[in-house]
């Protein structure tokens, strides 16, 4: 019996379609897997069928001196803020030659290799959900609606609300020399009433967050003495919590480089349809369609964020 026909009669053909109740466990798995989004960075609202109002309310001056009667002397705003996810799709056609081999060689479990799916169908959700997670990572920051498959990130959004506390970047940006000034900057621009709430955070870039590392290893030009915090030097991290000035530090990896938001995870928002009907899987083997060797994957789901009170954030940029 050939080994080679053995493997062949078990891969070319890919009869599972995945669509309908299990479609969104699939697009959790791409859209939740963000990093900032999976670490619990942002509020999520799930199940968005078109668009969520997000309430926003202000009051004005709530105590006042006692009398006899009721006197409703303040004064309440209400306004509110559009999550309409943005409709995005995932179309691919996979030539099955390119990568039956492999997959094959690893799915068999020689020696330490066994880490592929058993099925071809999900070995390719496996890997285009791990695209789209860290799509939807760098989106969720630096993504402009104009662009093909984004929506208006963060940092595009803060960039357009005049209600945002700016704090400038300063000379070519951040490095281990300034970083600990620079957050500091950031520290000091948070409105007084949010220092120390609990789901405050500084959310920067792994750029920055190397830099503060790097600071924190031994600079004496920033007070910690020539070997760093606790005289450990350059090993005195191991991938722990990072803060500064008592505000946690959030190490978003869909940031840009220089660039620093200071907010409650409770202000920014991370929408998606995962239930709706217009999230979608879908594997289509081709073979017994045209003849040819050609695997394609259709992916739909819905993605957007926004944010509530501007003038609660802090804008590094």
């Amino acid at each position: 019996m050939s080994l080679n026909k053995v493997q062949l009669g078990t891969t070319t053909n890919i009869t599972t379609t995945y669509a309908g109740e299990f479609a969104g466990e699939y697009i959790a798995a791409a859209l939740l897997s963000a990093s900032t989004i999976n670490d619990g960075g942002v509020t999520v609202k799930p199940n968005i069928a078109y668009k969520e109002v997000i309430k926003k309310i202000s009051t004005g001056s709530l105590v006042s001196d006692a009398t006899c009667d009721f006197n409703p002397d303040s004064s309440v705003t209400l306004t509110e803020s559009i999550l309409q996810p943005e409709e995005l799709q995932v179309n691919l056609q996979l030539c099955k030659k390119d990568f039956v081999s492999d997959w094959e060689a690893q799915s068999m479990g020689y020696g330490m290799s066994k880490t592929l799916p058993p099925k071809f169908s999900d070995f390719m959700i496996a890997h285009v959900a791990a695209e789209v997670a860290q799509k939807t990572e760098t989106t969720l920051f630096q993504g402009a609606t104009a662009n093909t498959g984004e929506f208006d990130g963060f940092q595009t959004i803060l960039a357009a609300d005049a209600t945002v506390n700016d704090v400038a970047v300063v000379g070519g940006g951040v490095d281990a020399a300034n970083v600990v000034a620079q957050l500091g900057r950031v520290v000091d621009a948070i409105p007084s009433a949010l220092y120390g709430k609990e789901d405050l955070f500084i959310y920067v870039p792994s750029s920055i967050a190397k830099f503060y590392v790097q600071a924190l290893g031994g600079f004496a030009s920033n007070g910690l003495g020539a070997n760093g915090v606790n005289n450990m030097g350059t090993q005195w991290w191991n991938n722990g919590s990072l803060t500064v000035n008592g505000v946690k530090i959030f190490v978003s990896p869909g940031m840009s480089d220089n660039q620093m938001i200071a907010a409650q995870r409770s202000n920014l928002f991370f929408g998606t349809g995962l239930l709706n009907s217009l999230n979608e899987v879908k594997i289509i083997d081709m073979q017994d369609i045209d003849g040819s060797q050609n695997v394609r994957m259709i992916m739909r789901f819905t993605s957007g964020c926004a944010i509530g009170f501007g003038s609660d954030i802090v804008y590094y940029a």
